[in-house]
């Protein structure tokens, strides 16, 4: 075919179809699952940290107050902000140990963390890891896809013509850059039988992505060439809740890293004999690979997993444990009940001064002065068809007790109790303002943090660490030579 005529369009094989099938099957009963048991609670957690009113947040019925109280944002932000400060608040998060074994001294060591401290500065390791904690404190589990990717670097350069001249101007090179990417439980697709990322079968991330993206992808070769269109079925997966979220020139794109069965990558159709399958039939012969699929049916792309060391780019710890599963408890779930108690209490004190401080009068309607607008106003002449103390009663409903109000601080004195979380304020009430006091009102807090950054550490930092570290080693062994090394939390 000349350059001229347009290319054809690639055919799925048998393979493929029974490939996407598989995957689709699959993602399609994670997605119910997770569905039915956590997305409702994750919207009204999204809500309460936005500040977010919906008509089904209501306490009760008759509810016309739309107030939010801050308590639950001021505790997610709190907990966000410290574990922040413990990460990267000695600069160094990170260090590397050198194999026993070796004797090169520990040059190529330092020479790697160096390394590594750089590219994560470039690649803003640092902000990606803060909206992964925040999500993990919103929604109880941080989550983030690991990508590598080649990009080019552009910096100024000279070059001398001869003795007296210097040209000036642009040098470029290409890079290998390791990012990583926060996912929003909302986008994540997980084995329901797993009960952490290695253990599932396999995990996906699935959203919307603009199509120049798709058509810059086949143009490159890292996609098949596929007949694909727009497709925007609805804002589930739109990572946040917007009033009218954006629909043109989008596709939904499923990234799909796990096991599947070997012979659907391969280019050799087997035929089926009829009369010998049985369930663990397509489960017998799994190999780690990597599924990219677009608006559900067309088959971006299908490989064995390229990684050198076979591990999945995904990563995930729990904000707070909960055993045996692979989802984790946040900050917004552990002030759930408060909060609802916070704001009903706070929306009914509300609801009782718009009926006590709004004036309200009864009028007798058969002596108003016919198509009159009855207002009230300083210094307004009022206008009746006989004696207005007759014709006008003013009338109240009583006085608004503050009860409500007192209710609602004990109420976010509870909140802050089953986060873990204080204020400067509660901790100066809460205790005596000595030193010896103090410490003791917050050892307490300080262990509950160490829990947190326990799981981070162990499930999140490292694993990214050495992954990263791995990437760079494969695809960039001259700047990182392959060694044998531990990395170890700062």
């Amino acid at each position: 075919v000349s350059d001229s005529m347009p290319k054809a369009f690639d055919e799925p094989t048998d393979n493929d179809k029974e490939l996407t099938a598989f995957v689709i099957d699959h993602t399609d009963k994670w997605r119910e699952y997770r569905d039915q048991n956590y997305l409702d609670s994750w919207l009204k957690y999204e809500r309460v940290w936005r500040g977010v009113w919906e008509a089904e947040d209501k306490q009760r019925q008759s509810e016309r107050s739309r107030v939010i109280s801050p308590a639950t944002q001021q505790a997610i932000e709190t907990r966000h902000a410290e574990i922040m400060e413990a990460i990267f608040g000695n600069g160094e998060y990170f260090d590397i140990k050198d194999d026993v074994n070796d004797q090169t001294g520990g040059i190529d060591v330092q020479h790697m963390k160096e390394c590594l401290t750089e590219d994560f500065a470039q690649d803003k390791v640092r902000k990606a890891i803060d909206s992964i904690t925040l999500m993990g404190e919103i929604y109880g589990t941080g989550i983030a896809e690991i990508t590598v990717g080649s990009e080019k670097q552009y910096k100024p350069m000279q070059v001398p013509i001869d003795q007296k001249q210097m040209a000036y101007g642009v040098g470029e090179k290409d890079r290998i850059c390791v990012k990583l990417h926060p996912v929003n439980p909302k986008n994540f697709l997980f084995d329901p039988n797993g009960m952490s990322i290695d253990d599932c079968m396999g995990v996906a991330i699935e959203k919307y992505i603009s199509i120049h993206k798709i058509a810059q992808g086949i143009a490159s070769g890292k996609y098949r060439n596929v007949d694909i269109d727009t497709m925007y079925e609805s804002d589930d997966i739109e990572p946040t809740k917007e009033t009218k979220n954006f629909e043109d020139d989008k596709v939904k794109l499923l990234t799909y890293y796990g096991l599947v069965p070997k012979e659907y990558l391969s280019t050799e159709q087997f035929a089926e004999i009829e009369g010998t399958e049985s369930v663990t039939d397509d489960y017998s012969d799994m190999v780690e690979a990597i599924i990219v699929i677009a608006n559900g049916t067309l088959l971006l792309k299908a490989e064995e997993s390229p990684y050198m060391m076979k591990d999945r780019p995904v990563i995930s710890y729990q904000a707070d444990t909960v055993p045996n599963r692979l989802l984790g408890r946040g900050t917004a779930e552990k002030a759930s009940n408060m909060q609802s108690s916070v704001d009903g209490s706070m929306r009914s004190h509300m609801d009782s001064l718009a009926l006590t401080t709004a004036p309200m009068v009864a009028i007798d309607a058969t002596r108003w002065p016919r198509g009159a607008k009855f207002e009230v106003k300083p210094g307004k002449a009022v206008l009746t068809n006989g004696v207005p103390s007759e014709i006008v009663f003013p009338f109240k409903f009583g006085s608004t007790d503050g009860q409500s109000m007192e209710t609602s601080k004990e109420f976010e004195r509870m909140l802050l109790m089953a986060t873990g979380t204080i204020d400067s304020n509660g901790t100066v009430s809460a205790v005596a303002r000595d030193g010896q006091s103090m410490d003791m009102a917050t050892a307490t807090m300080i262990k509950k943090y160490k829990r947190v950054l326990i799981n981070f550490q162990e499930d999140f930092l490292m694993p990214f660490i050495y992954k990263a570290a791995w990437r760079y080693m494969q695809f960039d062994p001259e700047r990182y030579p392959s060694s044998d090394v531990k990395f170890i939390p700062t």
